[in-house]
Formats: C-alpha cells, structure tokens, sequence
C-alpha cells in the first residue's frame, strides 16, 4: 500500500486528505491530521471521494454522433469533428456564435485555457461557469465594494472569532468541515447567530436565530445597521481611515424602523436587536454567506458587506467575510477568467491596456466587448443567436431550471461535452469527451479558504484518457493555435504572468506547507493569511479601499391575496442527491445521500407542520400547489425546517418549477400560492 497526500477535490474547504493505492487503484482515503483547513477532520464525501474513479459507470472513449447514435471513436476523429464544425460557425455566423461553460468543479489549469481558447482562438468574450445562471451577484459586489472577490479571512482564525453570523447555508449538509468549526468555536466562547429562511442543525445550535421571511434579508441587515449607528458601535476610526462613501450610507440607514422591519420581516424586534449588539460590539465578528446567496438580490449582499466596514471588521484575524461555496473552485474559475466581463485577474474585458498585454502574451487580438454570461447563452439558444456550446463538467440540466433545457440543446449545430460520466445533456451531444478523475492527474483548486493548493496524480487514468486541459490545447492546435504547454505545470507557469494573485505561485512551492493562501505574489511568496491586515490612513477619500453602498429601504413584501396564502420559494435543495452527478457515482454516497429516497421515491417539496395541519396536507402524500395562473403536483415533506407560510421547492423538482414558472425558468420569483390535498 502507498499513500499520497493530496487536496480533496469535493466542496469549496480543500480538506487535506491521504489517497491509499495499491498497484494502479485508489482503494481509500483518510484525513490529514495537520492540513490547517480540516485538521485531521474530513465529512463522508471526502471518505468515500476515491469511489467516483472507480465508479464502472465512467466514459473511456471518445463519443461522437453518427446517424443519431453516440458512437466510440478516436482522439483525432472526434477533436478533428469538433474543430472543423467551430471553424465553420465561427466563418458563417461569427465568433459570437459559440458559448463556453464550465463548471466551478474544474481546475484552474482547464479553466484558464478555456477562457483563452474562446478569446483568443475563437474570438469570443462568451465565457461563464455554470453558477453564473444564478446571476453572479456576490462576486462583483465584493469586487465593487473592497475589490476582492473572495473570503477574506482563514477557516482556522474561526477559533478567534467573538462572533460568529451564519447565512443562508446549512453548513451541516453542504460544508460539515466548516459547519464543525463553527460548533467548536461557539462551544469555547464565541455567540453564533443563524439568519435564513430554514432552520438547520447549525441553527438548531445558534444562540439567536433570526428565521426571516423569504426575500427580506435587505430589510433585516439594514435595521440592524441602523441599530449599530444609534449605539454608537461603529467603528469610527476604521471608516475615516479605510472607507468612503459613509455619509451616503448614512442618509440611507435613518430610514429603517425597527418594528417595522421585524413586522416585514417575521422576526421579533428582541431578537433583531440581540444580534445587531452583539455583532457590533464584537472586536472580532465574522460573516459567513453563501453561494446560495446568488439567488438574492444585489442589495441584500451589499448590505451585507455595509455591516463589516461600519464594525471594522475587515483586517484582523477571527473577523471577516467569508463567501462560502459548495463547490471545489468557483474562486479559481474566476480568477482564471471564465466570466464575460472580465479577463484572468478580474480586470474588465473594455480596458484596453489589460487587452493589449494579452494580445501580446497570447498572439492574438482579444474581442474587446463584453460576451454572453450563463443565463444570456442558455436563454438566447430558442433564438437562434448561439450555435454552438462547449459544457466542461457542467449539465445545465440538473444545475438549474432555464426552461425546457432539452429542448434547447437539441437546437444546437453543436454540443461538445466533456464529462466524467454520461450526463442528461450529455445524451444530446454531438460530441462527449471523457476526462480524468480526481488522483488522475496534477492540478490546481483554490479553495474558499483562499488556499491554491494541488491535486496530486497518485495513479495513471485508464488508458487513452488524457486531463481536460490537455484535450483543450490540442484542440487549440487542430484550430491553428501554437499552443506549446507539455505539462499542467506549463500552464500555471503562465497563470502566473497572467494573474497577479497568482504571481508567486508555482508547482514546487505549492507542494509545500499545503498550498498557498491566495493571493500569492511575487512580494509574498509565502501567501496571506488574512486580508488588508495593513493598516494604514488615506486623506483622500477616494483613495480608501473600501466603499459603503446606501441601501435605501426596500419596500416591504406585498401580502399575499387571501386565496393564495402561502409563498412558493424555489432554490438549491439541502439534499442534494440526485443532483450531484459525483455522488451518484459513489454507491456509499449514493445510500448516505439518498435516504429520503426511502419515504419520497418521487422527490419532494417542503411545507411547515403548522401549515400542513391548517390545510389537511399529510407527509408522504400527494398535494397540489395552486397559483394565479398555473398548478403542480408534488409529494409533501413535513418539516419545521421551513418557516411558517412558506413552501420550499427544490431545484431538482424541475417539473414543478416549470409548471409553476412556465419557460421562463426566472427562479429568482416568490409566488403566492395555496395547497390543495390529493392531486386533481
């Protein structure tokens, strides 16, 4: 037996873990003692993480369609196909015609190169990952806002917090690591307050639990910013020093009213108040949000960022904000590139000095506007505008509901997918192309912890298979290109002259003291633990870091007609077990995952014990969901995990979304319904 240590590849934490090998196989996996993000801890994913390579459901060949059917055929062939059908959209309908997406899964070598293989091969700025279709919120208000899209502090600076806000996430389910680090955190001291529409394990153990109506977490961050400011617990000093914009942001906050906002909200004004003293007094406060969140507006996430600057905490250790994200490297997607409006390194695709480097790093001239994000290519397909897409490990059919995706799909002039595993949109393709598994090759992933970290290759791929990006710099080749990478270490080489963040970091360096907390710069080779830990004072305001945002006061929900009493909320399901494609490969995470399965064979929607009684709805049993202008049917969960008055709908019940929302698939909607029993 051989063990290697390597970085686990399944949720955003980057738990370092050991692979056990014998001969050419990965037989098991257990947790390294002394990684800093997972100390020794690892959930039931990362146990069994080795199970998805093994799984015999796993492509090997090449797949391209001839006469309707997906057939085996070469490398050549099949790269040959796809090349000459890209040049030929591409000359007939313009480069504009073709769409790339990936998913926040891959790596930050094949996420960069598909980037540039679409601008500078291509010519398209048409370029996204697949969480995009949620509308990229969070990203570019960080960037607006302190002008650094990530979390800003260390999972392990967790045990210095003095507070801890937990939102929108149920951190049991989707990140155990860290849902760990919290409970151990508030069992030595620090107050945990849970804010969301759901109550969860973590929130089971909160100290306050602001269980908040759907769509009013603007209201309810914006009174408890006004409560900090009429107690004097902002910190005056942070903001004359290190923010602009405050007296606008002020002229806002005098707008909220506490009981009218806990009245909006459903949420006691004690509790409302609790909490904003308790955050506001701390000298280390941390908050966490979620991916989730990008089903929320603009506004609600600013608010969000207003309450750290108007604390200050920003720039120690324990205080912070941490975006968290279910996946591997949604961070390092972006970094790399793969967003329609901004190139590697989050420079805007209109600047024309960033342009420029580029077109001389890459020899070719980079298109200059804007390109087509995830939910502009997906919607604009029925239209006839986008001919072509490139889908690495990324199934717009099972990560979010954008209407009759099928149907979609099957207009296109071509769909490439590249896969592990045979996918819904897969089944549509006129070309499949297989990739290597986690422990199958040597790249990078850059955690939610901001740690750039390898993946090591600790045995070969079956025969024939070749990394992702490998397939993509051939084909680059086949297109013309003179694309000389030999190795993923190549590509990170150029990462580095590409992306600033990244400028430190190479192979050698990250193979050591697991990994590099980005960003990891030439003047800091050894990575930041934490971020703006400089201090310093700017006379100029426009010359401070950070910017408050004036929220004004959102208008409160609209109440529902009395004939549609409830409100249907459509989001990501906690259980994801017939969503997650690596889970279904994995037959212990399959049992583990798949336990409701046993009392709901047909999938199901959420509905509140109270409510289930007030309108005659049994578990298990068949309901109707009655709105103004449309209906579905759908087996009921009875739990108190949802708050009274509202049924949750998850995303995997695309049935159901698409009755209750037609094609248009806007799942961002809060609809009035009510419940009727049996199906008719």
């Amino acid at each position: 037996m051989a063990h290697q240590l390597t970085t686990c590849t399944f949720c955003g934490v980057g738990c370092g873990l050991y692979l056990e090998t014998s001969g050419n196989q990965i037989v098991g996996a257990y947790p390294s003692v002394s990684h800093p993000s997972n100390q020794g801890r690892i959930c039931v994913r990362g146990w069994y993480v080795h199970e998805v390579a093994s799984s015999p459901d796993r492509l090997k060949h090449p797949l391209l369609r001839k006469n309707g059917e997906l057939q085996e055929v070469s490398w050549d062939e099949a790269l040959g196909f796809i090349a000459g059908k890209m040049k030929t959209i591409r000359d007939e309908h313009g480069p504009d015609a073709i769409g790339f997406l990936n998913s926040p899964r891959c790596s930050n070598e094949e996420s960069y190169l598909l980037q540039k293989f679409a601008r500078a091969v291509i010519g398209t700025n048409n370029v996204h990952h697949g969480t995009g279709v949620y509308s990229n919120n969070s990203i570019n208000v960080l960037l607006d806002m302190i002008g650094i899209p990530a979390s800003t502090n260390s999972i392990a600076e967790l045990a210095q917090s003095q507070v801890i806000v937990v939102d929108g996430v149920d951190l049991a389910k989707r990140m155990p690591t860290i849902g760990g680090a919290v409970i151990r955190a508030k069992l030595n001291g620090a107050r945990l307050i849970v804010v969301g529409t759901r109550r969860h394990r973590v929130a089971e153990s909160a100290d306050l639990f602001l269980q908040i109506k759907p769509g009013t977490e603007a209201l309810l961050y914006g009174a408890i910013a006004k409560i900090i400011v009429d107690r004097g617990l902002m910190d005056l000093g942070f903001i004359k020093a290190r923010c602009r914009d405050y007296e606008a942001f002020l002229a806002t906050i005098y707008e909220y009213d506490l009981l009218r906002v806990a009245e909006s909200c459903g949420v006691a004004p004690r509790l409302i108040e609790a909490a904003a003293m308790a955050y506001g007094g701390a000298s280390s406060a941390t908050l966490m949000f979620s991916a989730s969140m990008e089903e929320r507006s603009r506004d609600s996430i600013r608010a969000v960022v207003n309450l750290a600057l108007l604390s200050g905490n920003l720039g120690k250790p324990g205080a912070g904000l941490f975006a968290l994200t279910e996946q591997n490297n949604l961070q390092g997607v972006c970094d790399m590139g793969m967003l329609p409006d901004r190139l590697p390194g989050y420079r805007p695709v209109t600047d024309d000095q960033a342009r420029s480097a580029l077109d001389v790093l890459w020899g070719a001239r980079i298109p200059p506007a804007p390109g087509l994000g995830s939910r502009a290519l997906l919607a604009h397909r029925g239209q006839g505008k986008v001919k072509a897409l490139w889908l690495s490990r990324y199934d717009p059919t099972n990560a979010a509901l954008l209407g009759d995706v099928a149907s979609q799909l099957r207009q296109l002039d071509l769909l490439v997918v590249q896969h592990l595993f045979m996918t819904e949109c897969g089944n549509y393709a006129h070309v499949v192309l297989p990739t290597t598994a986690f422990g199958e090759e040597e790249v990078t992933f850059t955690s939610t912890d901001r740690r750039i970290q390898l993946a090591e290759r600790v045995v070969n791929p079956p025969s024939g298979l070749t990394p992702a990006w490998e397939q993509i710099a051939q084909l680059a080749r086949l297109m013309g290109a003179d694309w000389k990478y030999t190795s993923a270490r190549d590509v990170m080489d150029e990462i580095g002259q590409v992306v600033p963040f990244y400028s430190g970091a190479d192979y050698e360096n990250l193979a050591r003291d697991y990994g590099r907390q980005w960003p990891c710069t030439k003047d800091r080779p050894l990575g930041t633990k934490f971020l703006f830990a400089e201090n310093h004072f700017a006379e100029k305001p426009e010359e401070r870091p950070f910017k408050f945002v004036a929220v004004p006061r959102p208008l409160a929900p609209k109440e529902n007609p009395k004939e549609f009493p409830l409100t249907l909320v459509f989001g990501n399901s906690l259980y994801y077990w017939n969503q997650n494609v690596l889970v279904r490969h994995s037959e212990t995470l399959k049992r583990e995952y798949r336990q409701l399965m046993i009392d709901y064979p047909d999938g199901f929607v959420e509905i509140n014990p109270e409510d289930a009684k007030q309108f005659g709805i049994r578990d298990g049993k068949r309901m109707r969901l009655c709105a103004a202008a449309a209906s579905a049917a759908a087996t009921a969960r009875i739990t108190s995990e949802v708050r009274t008055g509202t049924i949750f709908v998850p995303h995997f019940m695309r049935a159901v979304e698409q009755q209750i929302l037609g094609s248009s698939g806007d799942s961002l909607r809060l609809v009035p319904v009510r419940v009727e029993k049996g199906t008719a």
